[in-house]
């Protein structure tokens, strides 16, 4: 799919020594970003836990999975909570994307950390479409548990009360995010765990943009002049279209119909 070219704004010409005066005076912002972020890493580390005392069962590859199995022995677990609709016949575009960003897992196991995917779908639909994306990520099902509700990655007021990126149904409401209660949303997430033996404990969860970071994608389009090319970002005139209508699956950037993303509907801006 061809990219529609819209008149862009793009940043004055200068001389060598102009472009060096600026760039060291974005420099100077960039490391007080960097210093600011390691300090709040530092406080992320030092949240409180929760002990998860709820025994969750997950589909995989050997049947009936424990959370405690999904840790393959190490003593931490990073979860990310892909969007699979039991009724939708592929993952999320968008939660695909982020699939692709992973990574080889090897550099993870080396510091003691597991990662695991869990969705709703059932556990042969995630088997297929793994196969498809080409992926080699562990991932379970969570189809008949309670753990995308308890996380509040699946929003079904017949089941539990709406909660998203920690805040109410009318909170979001109150927030201007529309949230339909007459079916179940699939929203994403990242989680992380520690095991302590054979005891669990919830350290961290974030939501929406707060798995941003994540995206080596975006991290290095974010670089560029161009950036995401995104309708929010500034200045403005570079999209081609409202929220992420341009993103397809990396094996779907050939065909010219738009994508049918759950990610395109205002669903995904909680």
């Amino acid at each position: 799919m061809k990219k529609k070219q819209n008149h862009l704004q793009l940043p004055n010409v200068v001389s060598r020594d102009e472009w060096l005066v600026a760039r060291k005076g974005l420099l100077a912002k960039e490391k007080e970003f960097t210093r600011k972020r390691d300090a709040l890493n530092a406080e992320r580390r030092q949240l409180p836990m929760v002990e998860i005392n709820k025994d969750y069962l997950l589909n995989g590859p050997y049947g009936k999975t424990s959370l405690l199995d999904l840790f393959e022995g190490r003593p931490q677990l990073i979860v990310h909570h892909f969007m699979f609709d039991p009724d939708w016949e592929a993952g999320c575009p968008a939660c695909s994307l982020a699939a692709d960003n992973i990574g080889h897992l090897a550099h993870l196991h080396a510091r003691n950390t597991s990662l695991a995917l869990i969705s709703r779908a059932p556990f042969s639909k995630l088997q297929r479409y793994k196969e498809r994306m080409g992926w080699n990520i562990p991932w379970y099902s969570s189809y008949d548990s309670d753990f995308n509700y308890d996380f509040h990655v699946t929003l079904d007021e017949s089941i539990a009360p709406i909660e998203y990126n920690y805040l109410t149904k009318d909170e979001l409401v109150q927030n201007g995010v529309p949230v339909d209660s007459e079916q179940s949303i699939e929203v994403p997430g990242v989680s992380s765990f520690l095991r302590d033996g054979e005891r669990i404990f919830h350290t961290y969860t974030t939501y929406a943009r707060g798995t941003d970071l994540l995206l080596g994608f975006f991290n290095y389009l974010d670089l560029t002049a161009l950036g995401r090319q995104e309708d929010w970002e500034q200045p403005p005139g570079r999209s081609d279209g409202n929220g992420k209508t341009w993103l397809r699956r990396h094996d779907e950037y050939d065909h010219s119909e738009e994508s049918d993303s759950c990610c395109h509907s205002k669903k995904s801006d909680l």
